[in-house]
């Protein structure tokens, strides 16, 4: 009997299965035991992806994309399988987000010049270079409370 044929090793989707393996790892312990020495997260992820829940006045001003940060405030971090809850400060105003790992595009800790990029097929030849870019204009910023973070901050 012959084996059936198999197609190609799609390693493009098994890296992102373990890029998005090692977020859900990093954010269960950060749910466990808290964020250690400086490290923090920009985390840009697409608003209109399936599974994404988050604030309607939210979704107005981010229709495509955002980044929020975890660092000094933020409440109630629920990981699971499929993706992530917290509670984060805008302003004065407390949401609650629910984030899944397929909406990810950027996971960046600045504070140990660590970051992972999802690429999709619409993304440019320069990706390497602007997640290099974030990830250097990124450790400039001042810290405070969870914020919106625009990416045309980081766009050359």
């Amino acid at each position: 009997m012959e084996a059936p044929e198999m197609g190609d090793i799609d390693y493009g989707n098994l890296m992102h299965a373990a890029m998005r393996g090692l977020i859900r790892q990093v954010l269960t312990g950060v749910s466990e035991t808290g964020l250690p020495g400086d490290h923090h997260f920009f985390i840009t992820f697409s608003t209109h992806s399936e599974g994404v829940e988050i604030a309607d006045w939210l979704m107005q001003r981010y229709p495509q994309e955002m980044t929020v940060v975890l660092q000094h405030w933020f409440e109630s971090l629920d990981v699971d399988e499929d993706g992530f809850g917290v509670t984060l400060n805008f302003g004065d105003t407390p949401e609650r987000l629910y984030i899944p790992y397929d909406a990810i595009r950027t996971f960046v800790d600045p504070s140990v010049e660590f970051g992972l990029r999802f690429e999709s097929a619409h993304d440019d030849d320069d990706d390497e270079d602007e997640l290099d870019a974030e990830l250097a204009e990124v450790e400039e910023e001042p810290h405070g409370d969870a914020e919106i973070v625009s990416l045309d901050k980081f766009r050359k």
